[in-house]
């Protein structure tokens, strides 16, 4: 009789929502529609963890963020080197790709191609396509027509400081050289076509979102309606991270598959809390005006299902990331913490 091996054993990372958690609204909190999702209140049999992230992981987030930030820079300096001097597009968009950030869905190619065994260098241009796509949607959400804000992580947006025609074309440049990178260098050709299929189909989805997103602002508040936006304008960008890594590195179905839900889970999750963010944080430590999304009636889930119900919703949408990992074991440890950084972060 054969012996049975057991499966790998998955470290549990639990979550415990800390510096986001502990604002509350100054408004008046809605009721919860019947709409939203019923979750319950953690009870004593929930799994809870000491608040915070280990300093292992802050270092490991740190290490993948100068990575990204240092083939940021040498792409700039190329790009630079050959620009067209009868404008200034090439820094309009060196501009906006600078100004750093979390960096976390080039991070998130990066890591899902090493858990599945991949190099670094081979997920290196699916990060920065991504990071392209990501900056392109930040520069245009930014506009006059849009969300006509005037600061990004502390600095004025794009189109103050190079105009609205300018700022205009330097998303446009990004959302083309994004698919440039992937069909350039030494990326195999199949490999190459796969995520060009994988990112284009995500930011497609995330400009639909985008639509939903302004055609809300006419409309009453909707839990679906919110849900929809939720799914396409952010979680489809952070799901396709996640594959594009799985695909640099040649990953199986099971293994991709496993990475697109945790993608996708932890997108939903993020959104909520840049709702909850936005309604509940300070524009100094946001680094862009706070509390413009219930001034602009935007379709966001504190306001349709209130900010405890938010808080609880985010909190399970991470727990079901986490799961999503399973079949890693604790080689995708670095991706859980990740993942409650992302609902404990405070801008």
């Amino acid at each position: 009789m054969a012996t049975r091996v057991p499966p790998p054993r998955v470290s549990r990372v639990a979550i415990v929502p800390r510096t986001l958690y502990a604002r509350r609204m100054h408004s008046v909190q809605r009721e919860q529609p019947e709409s939203c999702p019923r979750t319950p209140p953690r009870g004593e049999g929930d799994t809870v963890a000491s608040a915070g992230v280990p300093a292992s992981w802050q270092a490991w987030f740190d290490r993948r963020r100068r990575a990204i930030d240092a083939s940021v820079s040498k792409h700039l300096n190329v790009l630079k080197a050959g620009q067209n001097p009868h404008s200034r597009l090439i820094e309009s968009v060196e501009y906006s790709l600078q100004q750093g950030g979390k960096r976390l869905r080039p991070i998130l190619v990066i890591e899902a191609c090493a858990i599945c065994g991949g190099e670094e260098s081979a997920a290196m241009p699916a990060a920065l396509a991504i990071e392209c796509v990501h900056t392109f949607s930040l520069i245009h959400d930014d506009l006059p027509a849009m969300d006509d804000d005037d600061l990004r992580r502390g600095r004025p947006t794009n189109h103050k400081v190079f105009g609205e025609a300018v700022a205009i074309l330097a998303g446009d440049w990004l959302a083309c050289h994004a698919f440039e990178l992937l069909a350039g260098g030494d990326v195999q050709p199949a490999v190459a076509a796969e995520m060009t299929r994988v990112l284009a189909g995500a930011t497609a989805d995330m400009i639909v979102g985008q639509g939903a997103d302004i055609a809300g602002e006419q409309r009453p508040t909707d839990a679906d309606l919110v849900r929809f936006i939720h799914r396409h304008k952010t979680a489809r960008l952070i799901e396709a991270a996640c594959v594009l890594g799985a695909v640099a590195a040649q990953a199986g179905t099971v293994r991709r598959e496993a990475l697109a839900g945790y993608g996708r889970h932890l997108g939903l999750a993020f959104q909520i809390a840049d709702d909850l963010l936005d309604a509940t944080g300070e524009t100094d430590k946001l680094g862009k005006r706070a509390g413009k999304d219930a001034g602009e009636a935007k379709q966001t889930y504190p306001a349709a299902c209130g900010i405890e119900q938010s808080r609880r919703q985010a909190t399970r949408e991470i727990e079901a990331a986490c799961q999503a990992l399973g079949t890693f074991g604790p080689v995708a440890d670095n991706l859980r913490h990740l993942a409650r950084f992302v609902i404990e972060r405070d801008r």
